[in-house]
């Protein structure tokens, strides 16, 4: 079962992010972080398949914010989401930040994983 830090009855947008940190509204969230429209927690990284996998169904999307820079996930890790009708859009994770705030005020079904950045 996911961890969940926080609930909250309406999107918050990722307002900001540091070193180790994310910040969606009030709440300042340290390490790896599952973020959804709904809700937001801590994330086990790229071994952790299962919290983003719990989501099938409820995201057709998965941001995967890979900290400083750009690389591929893990295939496995890919792999098991794609079979679960989930796609993995890899990136920074500030890029991943802006992409999700974009795409939450279009309404879409996604969700962020975000490493750090430095």
């Amino acid at each position: 079962m996911r961890q969940i830090a926080f609930r909250y009855p309406a999107a918050l947008p990722v307002e900001g992010y540091g070193p180790g940190f994310f910040r969606l509204g009030p709440h300042v969230l340290r390490g790896p972080q599952l973020i959804t429209p709904w809700d937001a927690g801590p994330w086990g990284g790229l071994g952790d398949a299962a919290a983003p996998l719990a989501l099938a169904g409820e995201i057709d999307v998965l941001l995967l914010g890979m900290g400083d820079t750009v690389v591929h996930p893990p295939k496995a890790f890919r792999e098991a989401l794609e079979a679960a009708g989930i796609g993995v859009d890899p990136m920074a994770s500030p890029a991943a930040c802006r992409t999700y705030n974009l795409l939450l005020t279009e309404g879409r079904r996604i969700a962020a994983a975000l490493l750090p950045v430095g």
